[in-house]
């Protein structure tokens, strides 16, 4: 959320920032309500000084009496107005996006992703190349269709020695960035509206979110949700900063994606599983701990020999709560083309604005900035099915999970 103090103060940027960001949000009547707003609360600022003077005088003085009494009712309705423009602001506040990065490129849609290297050998084969439904099916590893006959289309199974890669792929992930820093956590797989509120997923994303029914409660999306909605309304030590926190959880999403090949097997899901990375930095440093998440991201996958590019998000295809996004997309040989595997987003204050997050160093007091970076999903998993599959059919295991694993292969079902 944008502090109303630098949209009063730089109009402008505001506007040219909604131009680009496709934001209908009308600025000028935003400082009307604003301005309407301040007079009222000096109004009544004024009217409460009246009110408390007059009221010493009120055993002696009848005249008074009156008066107070007549200011009451002014104020009532002076406060009940300025709660009625309280509530126009923040709903118009509430709903302009972050500023952004100088080097967000332009750009309508992911099309307009700025590559900025490849990393990695993309495999070659001399055999027909199966998609991981397919080798998943073969394998006897990944079960859709009971997916399907227990909670629906978008749901699936892992089985097997898929679960047991799986399970590997996690525990190595959250291994590694707990040897980088990182406090590992375990964290409620639902929150509360404030939550959801607080780190942008509404209004922005309210479509993509599983509401309970008669509660106060949505399934998460992201670990972030819960990571980042710890530390509402504290006032963290700035001694300690940064905090870094990783978190393994299930995700759910209602928007299970598009049709087509781009939507076959478990690329686009309504469940999956995802370690995350959060950082909780000073504003100074959100840059450098932007990369620093990037490059976990990139050692993860080049530790495990999965070909990827990194792809700089343009405007178009960033969210709302985001100042800065990374991609990174692995080569899917079934696609023959790179996908997204994870996002890594500097949220400046954005979040902690929402929340109430602050630090406090010596004599000063300041919102902390965010980072929220994948650290991998069940789309990796996949990558790995597809770039080291065999001829047979049988997949290879990256040699840094075989140790987890138990097994380098994994072979066809007799």
């Amino acid at each position: 959320m944008l502090d109303m103090k630098l949209i009063r103060e730089h109009s402008d940027l505001i506007k040219a920032n909604c131009a680009r960001r496709k934001c209908a949000i009308n600025i000028d009547n935003l400082l009307e309500l604003d301005a309407d707003y301040r007079k009222l609360a000096q109004d009544a600022e004024a009217m409460r000084a009246e009110r408390n003077r007059l009221s010493k005088q009120c055993g002696s003085d009848p005249e008074a009496r009156e008066k107070v009494k007549n200011i009451k009712v002014f104020l009532g309705e002076k406060e009940a107005k300025m709660a009625e423009l309280e509530n126009k602001i923040m709903g118009a506040v509430t709903r302009l996006p972050n500023l952004l990065a100088p080097d967000v490129p332009d750009g309508a849609d992911d099309t307009s992703n700025v590559e900025l290297r490849k990393v990695g050998t993309i495999p070659t084969f001399d055999f027909k190349i199966r998609d991981h439904q397919e080798l998943g099916e073969l394998l006897d590893i990944l079960d859709i269709a009971r997916g399907a006959k227990v909670a629906g289309a978008g749901f699936y199974y892992w089985k097997g020695k898929g679960a047991i890669l799986a399970q590997s792929l996690y525990f190595y992930v959250q291994r590694f960035l707990v040897e980088r820093g990182f406090t590992m956590f375990m964290t409620p797989c639902v929150a509360k509206e404030r939550t959801l509120f607080g780190t942008g997923y509404l209004p922005f994303f309210a479509d993509q979110t599983y509401n309970l029914k008669g509660e106060d409660l949505a399934l998460i999306g992201t670990s972030e949700q819960t990571l980042v909605g710890y530390h509402a309304d504290d006032v963290l030590d700035g001694a300690k900063l940064p905090l870094c926190y990783t978190a393994f959880t299930p995700c759910f999403r209602t928007e299970a994606g598009s049709y087509g090949k781009a939507a076959r097997g478990i690329f686009r899901v309504h469940q999956f599983h995802k370690v995350e990375q959060i950082i909780f930095c000073k504003p100074e440093d959100s840059p450098k701990y932007h990369e620093f998440c990037l490059k976990n991201e990139e050692d993860i996958l080049q530790s495990l020999k999965i070909p990827y590019h990194v792809v700089n998000v343009c405007v178009g295809d960033l969210g709302a709560p985001g100042y800065k996004k990374y991609d990174i997309e692995a080569f899917f040989p079934a696609f023959g083309s790179y996908r997204e595997v994870t996002s890594n987003t500097n949220l400046t204050s954005f979040q902690a604005r929402r929340l109430n997050i602050r630090y406090k160093e010596g004599d000063k007091r300041e919102l902390v900035h965010t980072i929220s970076a994948t650290a991998v999903t069940d789309r990796v998993i996949i990558a790995i099915l597809e770039n080291f599959q065999q001829p047979d059919g049988s997949v290879i295991v990256p040699e840094v999970l075989r140790p987890l694993c138990g097994f380098d292969r994994i072979e066809p079902a007799k």
